[in-house]
């Protein structure tokens, strides 16, 4: 999105589409001068943008849950996303991400463990989302990579773009995950690839002609819906 202020203080915004190349016009918005910075901020929330500047990542990020509370750095959307015992842990959240509050770069590395206590499996997570977003109703169109492993009762294993439910999304090969088993997650965007490994092996592989990048889509969350999971030492890596 770009903002801009004219002389007379006409405000014109260039709004993106979502999932697309930048629209060509603009929508235009007229208010008296000077333009405060309360008008701009009000026009960004009309038409529907991300409304926090979240900081990168700078040279990488690392977070090993070694504390009692989530703290500043995530954004809790509902759900009881908690941390007992070093380990975050989640279940029952129903499409209610914990966001990351650190912006990603457009090429990056997402590592982490993860275990599920439940044999559905279902182990969830986002990527290149708003930071924001959930679920308001038991459908969820999300703004992100959606990467599921073991879904639909242990089943499928489904990486989606913005839709888990949609025809366009990937499914990879039958694995199911084994209750109480560690499994450790690697997520890498490099150009217009999206792969996924577990435990070194690949899971779900995606090319996508318009990558889901900027603002609006450049945040890392970990999902839920019904399953028992357990995370840990997350590591972001910027390539």
């Amino acid at each position: 999105m770009t903002v801009t202020v004219s002389a007379t203080g006409a405000v014109t915004v260039s709004v993106p589409a979502t999932g697309a190349v930048p629209v060509t016009g603009a929508v235009p918005v007229s208010v008296s001068a000077p333009v405060s910075l309360g008008v701009i901020l009000l026009v960004l929330g009309v038409v529907g943008c991300t409304p926090q500047g979240d900081p990168g990542i700078g040279s990488g990020y690392i977070d090993r849950f070694e504390r009692s509370q989530l703290g500043k750095d995530w954004n809790r959307t509902g759900g009881n996303w908690r941390i007992e015992g070093g380990e975050l842990h989640v279940r029952g959240a129903r499409n209610h991400p914990l966001w990351l509050l650190r912006t990603l770069p457009r090429d990056v590395r997402v590592e982490f463990d993860v275990r599920s206590e439940t044999p559905d499996g279902d182990i969830k997570v986002e990527i290149f989302g708003d930071g924001v977003s959930f679920a308001k109703t038991d459908s969820y169109k999300a703004t992100s990579y959606i990467v599921i492993f073991g879904g639909w009762n242990n089943s499928r294993n489904v990486l989606a773009r913005m839709d888990e439910h949609g025809a366009d999304r990937v499914e990879g090969a039958p694995r199911k995950v084994e209750a109480g088993r560690l499994y450790h997650f690697l997520i890498e965007r490099v150009g217009a690839r999206l792969s996924v490994w577990v435990d070194d092996e690949v899971l779900l592989k995606m090319g996508d002609p318009d990558p889901l990048q900027g603002r609006g889509h450049d945040h890392f969350g970990f999902n839920n819906w019904q399953s028992d999971l357990w995370f840990d030492n997350l590591e972001i890596t910027p390539l």
